[in-house]
């Protein structure tokens, strides 16, 4: 039986279930200058939570532009994924456990596509998972009490430089070895650039839209917290309800978008599915690329202080205090919305031509060459 006490959602309740305690009553945002003060001093990242960035009319602007251009896209990555994982398992039986935040929406849009173009019910659910903490051991174990015997398919949003990957990977050999839960750590992600995921829809580095935004296009759910303060032993991990922003709420306009173009691309994804490999293997090319960056940049390499990627630079100019960004290109439309944030936040942007990632989001610390 799943437990009560969950944090609440603005998306349906057959789309999802955040395995998360509702803490939105005693937990409050910190700064962006006292958040960072506390990582760079010893505290865990998800001990606090940011101030939710709320974005300018240009920039939703540019969100909604962006989310018309590339929905067919977005639809048949969703639709070729979703085909993946069900040929990869060789069952139907397959329960979808996404890593809260940025696999939440996708995770509800690979639920979509296996009930409206497989004809296949697959529960789907949201944990967390935190660097250097791990997955949330409780919620998985109330997963499997649940669905004893059906195929566990993590899923998130994109992959930087394979971080949560090796997290998912670590807690899956633990769980398994200690309480024989049969997990695999095959986790599927739209957008792999880091090449550290064996099932995706792309590797290119693709701009996926709800990486733009933050509790607004994730069911008004806040990032998962984990504070002693607020978080006991046999609770899951945390987060908070934003219902004030609900009129500001994207989140079900998003997914439906897109689910909206799932039959335009069915025979595409149809053909791709059976003509291309069903995984591959990892190379995890995007870390050698951060491991150059790092010694380049920073006098002490700290590999958290760089994120790869668009979606994760996207993330650091929102959440966190970027020194600057590097992009391959300025006129690639994928990082029009990370130029737009950079000149909001006054963040300088270096063009590297040769840079394997389209965008990569360069952290604050004080190790700055």
């Amino acid at each position: 039986m799943i437990a009560t006490g969950l944090v609440k959602t603005s998306y349906p309740k057959e789309d999802i279930t955040f395995l998360l305690k509702d803490v939105s009553e005693v937990f409050t945002e910190s700064t962006l200058e006292e958040r960072e003060k506390a990582v760079q001093t010893g505290a865990h990242y998800a001990e606090r939570l940011p101030m939710e960035y709320r974005p300018s009319d240009e920039y939703t602007k540019l969100y909604h532009e962006t989310v018309v251009k590339t929905k067919e896209q977005l639809a048949y990555l969703v639709g070729l994924v979703t085909r993946r994982i069900f040929m990869n398992a060789g069952t139907d039986d397959v329960v979808l456990v996404s890593l809260a935040r940025a696999g939440s929406p996708i995770g509800i849009l690979i639920r979509r596509y296996a009930e409206k173009i497989l004809n296949m019910k697959w529960p789907h659910y949201s944990v967390s998972i935190l660097r250097d903490k791990g997955i949330d051991e409780k919620a998985i174990d109330s997963i499997r009490a649940a669905h004893p015997t059906s195929r566990i398919q993590f899923v998130d949003g994109w992959t930087g430089k394979g971080a949560i990957q090796k997290e998912l990977t670590k807690a899956v050999n633990h769980l398994n070895k200690t309480k024989n839960l049969n997990l695999h750590d095959d986790m599927a992600v739209l957008a792999d650039p880091g090449a550290c995921a064996v099932l995706f829809g792309t590797r290119e580095d693709f701009l996926i839209p709800s990486a733009c935004l933050n509790a607004t296009v994730s069911g008004l759910v806040s990032r998962t917290i984990l504070n002693k303060l607020y978080i006991g032993e046999d609770d899951f991990h945390g987060a908070k309800f934003y219902g004030e922003l609900l009129e500001e709420d994207l989140s079900n306009d998003f997914v439906d978008q897109i689910t909206d173009c799932f039959k335009g691309t069915q025979e595409r994804v149809e053909k791709d599915a059976v003509s291309t490999p069903v995984t591959a293997k990892r190379t995890w090319q995007g870390m050698k690329e951060v491991e150059e960056i790092g010694q380049q940049m920073y006098r002490e390499t700290d590999y958290h202080l760089i994120k790869p990627g668009v979606g994760e630079t996207t993330r650091v100019l929102l959440r966190r205090s970027p020194w600057k960004v590097l992009v391959n290109s300025l006129d690639n439309p994928d990082v029009h919305h990370i130029l737009m944030l950079a000149k909001e936040k006054d963040v300088p942007v270096e063009v590297i031509p040769d840079l394997f990632y389209r965008a990569i989001g360069l952290i604050r610390s004080g190790k700055e060459i």
